[in-house]
């Protein structure tokens, strides 16, 4: 997520800047990769890069076709195959083993809904959507469809109708919208539309978390947390704690009494909460407002008897608690000590949560890393 923040911010600053610009982007990964498809990373006529789509071995080679590209106004699709054992013609030895689809497209300014601006929208609000990009293994060396379609809710925009030129497939781009179940990334080839392929990508708003206190303890998991692109809301009851200058990177800071903040902040799915204050009686009053929000993660710090007694002292009250969403202790176990090191834990759990994974060593991991696209 941080790297589409960022392509967006250099795409804007190009704009301003009139410089041409590029957009690459992993469509489909047969085998091993570094990046899966949905890397991108956006190119300037001056070869200026912003995010990546390998771990820096395809970018020499993506750079110098993508300004070819913004020459001639044409997009175009880029195979690379680290499954040849002269891989050195990249200029290194890659050892991915696996073939690697990359889409290079023009953007033009002038269309306000070429490619970085459907993304754009995409990550406007807190809603999901589907962005639909066509493309050709067969036919790479004439220009491709691209990323036409931005799916948010009941809208459909982008250049889709026109840069579809054929009415069958369409129809067919229609009825597959509308199957589509939203689950995870998929990639569908069609080989009776000539081969065409379409990638359907899910882009979920931008993870927030609610981190309630301002201790010194949580500055450094502001700091990572903004590293990794998450939407920070800070809640506590401490003025002089919950400043702007202590927590630069905090979208939102929302500061006054247990009572008085649970009216204050919102939550989605795309959301978690951190109790870190400190101050068991203003987490009783922020829990029970978390009980009633559909959030994915409610982290707490502290021992598990913590963690009984909150729930001990709600249940009193007659609240009935569902502890599936509880991470309590929250963190992975990595030995952690210091308060970078306990940041760390805590947002490893937090992406694991988030991306539905369990936690472990990748080298116990039986097949490849990365799940293949449906």
């Amino acid at each position: 997520m941080k790297e589409l923040q960022l392509i967006i911010q250099a795409y804007q600053f190009a704009k301003n800047e009139n410089l041409k610009v590029a957009l690459a982007t992993v469509v489909k990964v047969d085998g091993s990769a570094y990046r899966r498809p949905g890397a991108r990373m956006l190119v300037t006529e001056d070869g200026q890069l912003t995010g990546a789509i390998s771990g820096g071995c395809l970018e020499g080679d993506a750079l110098r076709k993508a300004q070819a590209v913004i020459f001639q106004q044409k997009s175009m699709l880029v195979t690379y195959d680290t499954t040849d054992e002269d891989d050195q013609k990249f200029g290194v030895g890659l050892g991915c083993n696996g073939i690697i689809h990359v889409l290079i497209e023009p953007i033009d300014f002038a269309d306000s809904q070429n490619p970085v601006e459907l993304v754009k929208t995409a990550l406007s609000d807190r809603e999901i959507s589907v962005l639909l990009t066509l493309f050709s293994v067969k036919h790479s060396k004439s220009e491709q469809i691209g990323t036409v379609l931005l799916n948010k809710g009941e809208n459909k925009l982008g250049n889709w109708e026109k840069r579809i030129d054929l009415p069958e497939l369409l129809d067919l781009v229609k009825a597959e919208l509308d199957r589509f179940e939203g689950s995870g990334n998929e990639i569908k080839s069609y080989p009776s539309q000539d081969d065409i392929s379409i990638f359907f990508e899910l882009i979920r708003p931008t993870p927030r978390i609610l981190l309630f206190g301002a201790g010194n303890d949580t500055i450094p998991l502001a700091k990572i947390a903004d590293v990794l692109g998450f939407e920070l809301t800070l809640i506590d009851g401490r003025k002089n704690l919950a400043t702007p200058l202590r927590f630069p990177s905090a979208k939102q800071i929302i500061q006054g009494a247990a009572d008085e903040v649970v009216d204050k902040f919102d939550a989605d799915p795309n959301t978690v909460a951190l109790l870190m204050t400190h101050n068991f009686e203003y987490e009783i009053i922020v829990l029970e407002k978390l009980l009633s929000c559909m959030i994915p993660y409610i982290g707490i710090l502290g021992p598990k008897r913590k963690t009984e007694k909150l729930i001990q002292r709600l249940e009193l009250k007659g609240i009935q608690v569902s502890t599936d969403n509880f991470y309590a202790p929250m963190g992975i176990e990595i030995g952690a000590e210091t308060s970078e090191e306990i940041a760390l834990s805590i947002l490893a759990e937090i992406k694991a949560v988030l991306n539905k994974k369990q936690p472990i060593f990748l080298r116990d991991k039986d097949g490849p890393i990365h799940e293949k696209a449906g």
